[in-house]
């Protein structure tokens, strides 16, 4: 074997080996079991019952330890979050999709078990971390899944460093631009689902309660958000909230830069790899969903019905057919 080679393979040896001893059950992290409020087949009573679950860290480039969930074993899907969100409310997913994917879910800076900090609280140092993130593990191809926010996050990345390392790409129910611009048409509003004439108004909102009309901000989500109208969703939420603590002051610094990136440009033109886009019934951005796969060339839509679930979170409402859509997604490789 030539030096070189023989030196990249130590190398490569190496850093497999320093993530592998670097692994963490997230049992030992959180400290404590946690069993959940709901026995629901097929998923487990206590955390103790998910055999390989870890929460590990790594530091950015710009000095900021950000934390990851991951589990099972296969080819690599990471997840990136939504605002506000963490790896703990994925913990019914990351479930039941290890049977057959490595699942990561990273929690941006701000948010879940990543280090608070009042720097690089914009939409594309999300996805330099996320680029860092990807790095840091040696992945040369994976698939992505970004929810609400993350979907942002992942067309940022695309944006910056295209889709060389994505396999397949999942977008789940975000607006492609989440401020109304006053000069646009109806259709054009509706396409790149625009539902904030006030990007400040929002975040009052959003982060303090704040009250506010239709006109202003649309307030779908959040009270679909209050509706605990499903037995998984009781129980992620019940375990992200007994171990998470958000803290409003930092969760706000992103959303003005979140809620006023337009990000048609990207959908129209740099998304050349196999991609698949969820929404629901109950979500008022099923016409701009419509939308991005009619640009996205073979795109292919999953509209959740009210009875499935089909709001901003179905993939926690209803993980066993998100977890089964996805995998069909992800799986269905042309020979």
């Amino acid at each position: 074997m030539p030096t070189s080679l023989f030196r990249a393979v130590c190398v490569i040896a190496l850093a497999l080996a320093s993530l592998h001893a670097t692994a963490t059950p997230a049992i030992e992290v959180l400290g404590e079991d946690f069993s959940f409020p709901n026995k629901v087949e097929g998923l487990p009573a206590k955390l103790s019952d998910f055999k390989g679950l870890e929460i590990n860290t790594f530091v950015t480039n710009d000095g900021v330890k950000l934390s990851y969930w991951e589990a099972g074993q296969g080819r690599p899907l990471i997840f990136i979050p939504g605002w506000s969100a963490n790896g703990a409310e994925y913990i019914n997913v990351i479930y039941l999709l290890s049977e057959h994917y490595r699942v990561y879910v990273l929690d941006p800076r701000n948010q879940g078990f990543s280090q608070r900090v009042e720097h690089g609280t914009r939409i594309s140092r999300f996805a330099m971390d996320l680029k860092e993130f990807s790095d840091r593990l040696g992945l040369q191809s994976a698939d992505y899944c970004g929810w609400s926010m993350g979907a942002s996050v992942l067309w940022s990345y695309i944006d910056l460093f295209g889709t060389r390392n994505i396999h397949k790409v999942v977008f789940v129910d975000e607006p492609i631009s989440i401020y109304s611009h006053a000069d646009w048409s109806e259709q054009e509003r509706s396409e790149a689902g625009g539902m904030t004439t006030a990007p400040e108004r929002m975040i009052a909102a959003f982060t303090a309660g704040v009250p506010t009309n239709r006109l202003i901000v649309d307030m779908t989500a959040m009270e679909r958000y209050t509706a605990k109208d499903s037995p998984y969703f009781v129980n992620s939420e019940a375990f992200a909230n007994a171990f998470v603590k958000n803290d409003p002051e930092y969760l706000a610094m992103v959303l003005f830069d979140h809620a006023t990136n337009d990000w048609r440009d990207v959908i129209r033109h740099k998304i050349d790899v196999p991609t698949a886009i969820f929404t629901g019934e109950y979500s008022n951005n099923l016409p701009s969903q419509r939308w991005m796969q009619s640009a996205i060339p073979g795109a292919k839509l999953f509209v959740y019905s009210k009875a499935d679930q089909g709001d901003h979170f179905l993939m926690f409402k209803n993980p066993v057919k998100f977890a089964a859509d996805l995998h069909g997604f992800l799986a269905d490789d042309p020979i």
